[in-house]
C-alpha cells in the first residue's frame, strides 16, 4: 500500500532529536509522498530544504493565521515560489479559536496569500478553526484557479457540502479514529472518493491508538483504515484513490 501524507510540520521541534532518521524510514514503511507544510517565513524555507533533501517530500509556503503578530511579509512568501518543489500556498487561512483573535489582519492575510496563490498558479491548503463562515465567504469571494484542500475537516455536512460546490478537497487527519468522531464520520460518508485526502498534521492529531504521542505518517494506515471501513471499500483501494487525488491537486507525477 502506498501513502500520500499531504499536510505534515516536519520543521516541528517535536522532531529535533530524530527528524532524519524518521524520514529516512518512510520509503520503507509505504510512504510514498508527503508535503511539508510551512507556517511561516522560516518553516516555509525549512520545509524547501527537506523537499530539496528527499526527493518523496513536496514544500507547502505559506503564513499561518496563528502566526500573523510575526508581521511578517507575504512578499517574502512569493520569492520563494520559484523553486521547483514548492506545489501549494498554505498553510494559510483563518482561526478564530482564540478570544484574543485579530479577525481583521487573519482576513488581509488570507485574502493577500489567496490572491498569491492566483497569481503563481497554485492550489492553497486552508486551515480553518471556528472560523467556517468566514472561510467559506472568503472563498467564495476569491475563486482559487487551482482549487486546494480544507485542511481537517471539522465542519458540519452542510459547509462540507458548500466546500465541494466550489471543487475543494476535504483533508482527513486522525481524529476521524476518535470515539467522539460523529461529524466528521458523517461527512466521509457523504464524500465523493475523488476529493477525500489525508494528512496527519503531524507531530499532532495522532489516531487512536497512539492518541496523545507524537504522530508521524506511517499512522497514516488507521486513518485508511477508518475511511475504508466507512466508505466500505478496501484499504488498498483507499489509499489508491487518495494518492492519485493529492496527485491530481498537487500536480505531481
Amino acid at each position: 500500500m502506498d501513502i500520500f501524507d499531504t499536510h505534515a510540520h516536519y520543521d516541528d521541534k517535536a522532531f529535533d532529536e530524530d527528524r532524519y532518521e524518521l524520514l529516512d524510514a518512510m520509503a520503507k514503511n509505504d510512504v510514498k509522498y508527503i508535503i511539508n507544510q510551512g507556517t511561516d517565513v522560516e518553516t516555509s524555507k525549512f520545509s524547501i530544504s527537506l523537499a530539496e533533501k528527499y526527493d518523496y517530500v513536496y514544500a507547502a509556503v505559506g503564513i499561518h493565521p496563528e502566526e500573523i503578530y510575526k508581521e511578517e511579509s507575504v512578499t517574502e512568501i512569493k520569492k520563494l515560489i520559484p523553486h521547483e518543489k514548492i506545489v501549494a500556498i498554505g498553510e494559510i487561512g483563518l482561526d478564530y479559536h482564540y478570544d484574543n483573535t485579530n479577525k481583521e489582519d487573519q482576513l488581509k492575510y488570507f485574502i493577500d496569500q489567496l490572491n498569491l496563490a492566483n497569481e503563481v498558479n497554485l492550489p492553497v491548503v486552508v486551515h480553518s478553526r471556528d472560523a467556517q463562515k468566514d472561510t467559506l465567504d472568503t472563498l467564495k469571494a476569491i475563486k482559487i484557479n487551482n482549487s486546494g484542500v480544507i485542511h481537517c475537516f471539522s465542519g458540519s455536512l452542510e459547509s462540507a457540502k458548500e466546500f465541494l460546490k466550489l471543487g475543494y478537497y476535504l483533508g482527513f487527519d486522525g481524529p476521524i479514529t476518535f470515539k467522539n468522531a460523529k461529524n466528521a464520520l458523517e461527512v466521509l460518508e457523504y464524500m465523493p472518493l475523488d476529493k477525500i485526502l489525508i494528512e496527519t498534521d503531524a507531530p499532532y492529531l495522532t489516531p487512536t491508538p497512539f492518541r496523545g504521542e507524537r504522530n508521524n505518517s506511517m499512522y497514516l494506515t488507521y486513518v485508511i483504515n477508518k475511511i475504508a471501513e466507512i466508505k466500505k471499500i478496501l484499504p488498498e483501494e483507499v489509499a489508491n484513490i487518495t494518492m492519485n487525488n493529492a496527485k491530481t491537486l498537487f500536480k505531481i507525477n
